[in-house]
Formats: structure tokens, sequence, C-alpha cells
């Protein structure tokens, strides 16, 4: 069944979506729109500065295969040793976003640590090196694909993850859609209901299933208006979330806060003063269920 016309299409199941044959320019483009940092983990030390948070974003974590989004598990600790050997203490997002707004202090740099959509790997991966490492994350999910996509997680291993103390998972609404394709094919009145069930039905979702407070969202593709970060407000998020846009730093929008987007690159032992250049970042892999 057609779910949005040329866009996306249900892959058997309502719920679970793979592209349609117009889905990867629209997306490509709104990527290309939303994200206006350097997606290099080098970036991370040229927007580091005082009262400054690198909010790390990942997506997919893979044995040996390397993509726009996806991170190798040697890179990924590379990253993670670079981090230690400049004394950057990892920190759960919720923290950090304390720092940020005043309500509680760093003893040194800090980091956060998110990682986007749920993919499997975040378990199968990711996971035994938190563990390992001692390493908070914050997941953020759309959960129609949990447990009924094959590239998603499930449940059980969200429980499991949970359990660890280590884990945190948090609304990256309910299914991933792109905002500004909505709003031009929708009236004002439906696209206004659209955004607010997105963003009511994923936080109630996980809500429900996982037992946890749900009250942090990172904007599918990092796109967010006016219009987005007052209906996130009204829906009840403490704190949203971009891709792009450097280190986060005090004073910042709390409903737009910038996140760095990872991928399988070193980052650099040497901080540099400037700010980064701007550079386009790539869309999301997205596995086809």
């Amino acid at each position: 069944m057609m779910l949005r016309a040329g866009y996306w299409r249900y892959a058997g199941q309502p719920g679970i979506l793979r592209p349609g044959p117009h889905v990867l320019a629209t997306l490509l483009m709104a990527i290309l729109a939303a994200a206006s940092s350097c997606a290099a983990p080098s970036c991370m030390a040229e927007t580091t500065g005082p009262g400054a948070i690198p909010i790390l974003a990942y997506h997919r974590f893979d044995p040996v295969r390397r993509g726009p989004t996806t991170v190798t598990i040697a890179a990924f600790e590379r990253q993670l040793d670079w981090l230690a050997a400049h004394r950057y203490r990892i920190v759960p997002l919720r923290q950090a976003i304390d720092i940020l707004q005043g309500m509680a202090t760093a003893d040194g740099p800090v980091a956060a640590i998110t990682a986007d959509d749920g993919h499997v790997s975040v378990y199968t991966q990711l996971y035994p090196i938190i563990l390992r490492r001692h390493v908070p994350v914050t997941l953020f999910l759309y959960p129609s694909a949990i447990s009924r996509a094959s590239y998603a997680l499930t449940w059980a291993q969200l429980a499991e993850m949970l359990r660890s103390g280590l884990v945190s998972v948090q609304s990256h609404t309910y299914w991933h859609p792109n905002f500004r394709v909505e709003r031009a094919r929708l009236a004002p009145d439906a696209y206004r209901a659209f955004v607010a069930d997105q963003l009511a039905r994923s936080k109630s979702v996980l809500a429900r299933r996982l037992a946890v407070p749900v009250d942090m969202l990172a904007w599918p593709f990092g796109i967010a208006d006016p219009e987005l970060r007052a209906a996130a407000r009204r829906a009840g998020y403490r704190a949203a979330f971009g891709y792009g846009g450097g280190a986060a730093r005090p004073g910042v929008d709390p409903m737009d806060i910038p996140r760095i987007p990872m991928s399988d690159i070193s980052m650099s032992g040497a901080i540099a003063e400037r700010p980064p250049a701007a550079r386009p970042t790539t869309m999301p892999e997205r596995a086809a269920p």
C-alpha cells in the first residue's frame, strides 16, 4: 500500500517504510539544506571551546564496512581513545543539557554520544563496546520500525540495553518524516495535526513500551523551524537536537541544539581556533526492510 505517493511505501506492514522512487533525491536535498557543519570527527576539535559540548551523532556501526553514516568498530574505538587522550569525559545527554542550561557544572571538557534511528548494529556492535568502556549513549528512535523492520532493534534488545544503566532512549518522531515535504503536501491545519501526531505518538509509544521518561527529540534530517520548535514545546519536550552545526554552547535554543555528524574518519589531535567550514553531509543510510 502506498503511504505517500512517490516518497515512502509501506513495506508490507503499516508503520514499516521503504523509499519510493523519488525519496532519495528529496531527502538528500533536505539534509544538504539542514546540515551546516563538517561531518568529519575532526570538526569536533575545531568547534570546541570554553563551555562548548560536542554532542556526537552516529547511526550505524559495522566491523569492517564504512559509509556516509556507518562507522567501523576500529574507527569508533579510535574516536573514543581520542576523547580519552584529550581528557573529555563522556556524560549522559541529559547531564550535558543540564550543563548547557546552567543547572550543573562540568569539571573539565565533556562530550555526549547519541545514535539515531535504531539500527540493530547498535545492539550487536555498539552495545558491547559501551559495556566494556562504561560509556553512556542516548538512542533516538522512531518506534514504528522497532521489532517490525529487519534492520531495526527489537523491544527486547532495547529493554536489555536500558537495564545496563548506560543506554537511554528518546524520540526521533514516529516514522522519521521529512517535514518540508509534508508541509508542501498538506493543508496548513492538516500539517499541524501531522506534526503534533508525529511528536506525541513517538513519545507515548516509547514511554509505554519501555517505561522511560521521553522528553528529548532528534529532528529527522535536522529540519527544525520556529513552528516545529513551538510544536515540540507543546508536546512536552525539554530539548530537541539538530544534525550539524558544530558543538553546542550555553545559550543555545533548547529546541534546536546542534550535534556533530560522525563518520569513519579519524579525529584530529589538534584543536583549531577557527570555526569549521560549512560542508554538506550525506543523507543518513536507511536499510530497506
